[in-house]
Formats: C-alpha cells, structure tokens, sequence
C-alpha cells in the first residue's frame, strides 16, 4: 500500500498509470471488437481509453522544460558515446512534448488554427527518433558489459564449462554463436535494468513505427507492447535500483 501511495504522489506515476489502462483499454477493445454481445462494454472501453489520453496529454504540460534541463545535464557526461546518445534522445522527447501540448490546447480549444495531422506526425517523429537513440545507448551499454565480462577471467572459466556442458549445442550451434547468447544473458542477468530499459524501448518503438507507416501492425500490438511498457516503467518507478543510469 506504501508502494501504491508513493506511486500515485508522483506525477509521472500517474502518467505511466494512466498510460497503462490507456493501453490495456486499447488491447481489450482489439480483442473484443468481433463480440456483438459486448458492445456496450466496447464503447465504454473507448471512452475510458480517450479519457486516459487526455488525462495524460494535461498531466505532461511542462514535461519539456524536464527534458531540456535533462538535455543539459547529459551533455556534460565524460562517456561522449552516451553524452551524444542521451542528449539528442532529450532533446526529441522535448519536442516530442511539445507537439504534444499544441495539440492537447487545440483539443480543448485553446488554438484553433492548427494543423492536427501535421502536428501529430512530427510528435510521432520526434518520439520514434527520441526511442531510436535510447535504443542506440541500450546497445551501447550492453556492449560494454558484454566486453567487461569477456576480459573476466572467472567468467571465461565459467563460459567455458557452460560450452562443454553442452557439446550437442555446440555442435548444431555455432560455438561462438553459442558463446554470444551466453555472454548477452549472463550480462542481462548481472544487470537487469538494462534488459528492462531495452524491452521497455523496443516495445514503445511499434506505437511512433504503426503511427509513421514504416511497419504497419494493429490496434493490438499497439496495445500490448504499450502495456507491457506502462508496466515495466511502474516497476522502475517502484524500484528506482532497476532504472538505468544515466
């Protein structure tokens, strides 16, 4: 209940609440939408899901002031890697909330002469690109495990028992191939935020890619990896040691 209560005190963790049922909403009707008998349930589910994204366009209003000042913060980190990584996955969030906000105030009609289609594009552009270079810093990072843990002697030691353990594996398996997986899950295992953060981005990546047209899925792959990312950011909000830094 601690957990709960601290959860809802936070404004992003009302916004990742509130993303959650958004999406589960959006994954419910999918799976609902062929039901005849449940169409009143359906037409609730599609107001309970705009009501959701409304909430969450009012609750992110100055999100990008956050992010310019993130922006700031990134730039003066010594790994320069990460520094442009983090930086310019900033400054397209900023942008991204700022699209955003113009069409939230066109919604309730604070500006009218707006293009909303336009609009929307560029904030579906500004959060793919913003996803493609946290992405880029997942990899990064993983990648530097992954090194680390290759020069560790007690963990070739143990790569190697784990290969000869499995000589079938190797054998219909390329041993380097096999060694790869080995090292990648045993780096995920060792630190798990970032095989959270990786998920989570890889997930949110097919909401901006079915919106842009660059892979079209449906309304239910939309929902579920939407879902499944709410639920991985609560967690990361619940427990801040699995939240990736910086």
């Amino acid at each position: 209940m601690d957990a709960f209560l601290k959860l809802t005190s936070q404004s992003q963790g009302r916004d990742r609440i509130f993303r959650a049922t958004q999406y589960a909403s959006a994954l419910s009707i999918y799976l609902l939408r062929n039901n005849s008998e449940r169409k009143d349930l359906v037409a609730k589910l599609k107001s309970l899901e705009t009501n959701m994204s409304a909430g969450r366009k009012l609750l992110r209003l100055g999100n990008a002031i956050n992010s310019i000042e993130a922006s700031k913060r990134t730039m003066q980190l010594s790994d320069r890697v990460l520094s442009l990584c983090l930086t310019v996955a900033n400054i397209n969030r900023a942008l991204y909330f700022i699209c955003d906000n113009v069409l939230w105030a066109r919604s309730v009609g604070l500006i009218r002469d707006v293009d909303k289609e336009r609009w929307s594009l560029n904030s579906s552009r500004c959060y793919f690109l913003s996803l493609v270079m946290s992405l880029t810093r997942d990899v990064y990072v993983v990648l530097q495990l992954m090194t680390h843990r290759a020069r560790d002697k007690h963990f070739k030691q143990k790569m190697e028992e784990h290969l000869s353990e499995s000589p079938e594996v190797a054998e219909a398996v390329v041993p380097q191939l096999d060694a790869f997986i080995f090292l990648l899950f045993e780096s995920f295992k060792s630190h798990p935020a970032v095989a959270l953060d990786m998920l989570k981005n890889i997930c949110d990546l097919f909401i901006p890619l079915d919106r842009l047209g660059i892979y079209q899925s449906n309304a239910g792959v939309v929902g579920l990896c939407g879902l499944m990312s709410s639920v991985i950011g609560l967690v990361t909000l619940v427990q801040p040691k699995l939240t990736l830094k910086p």
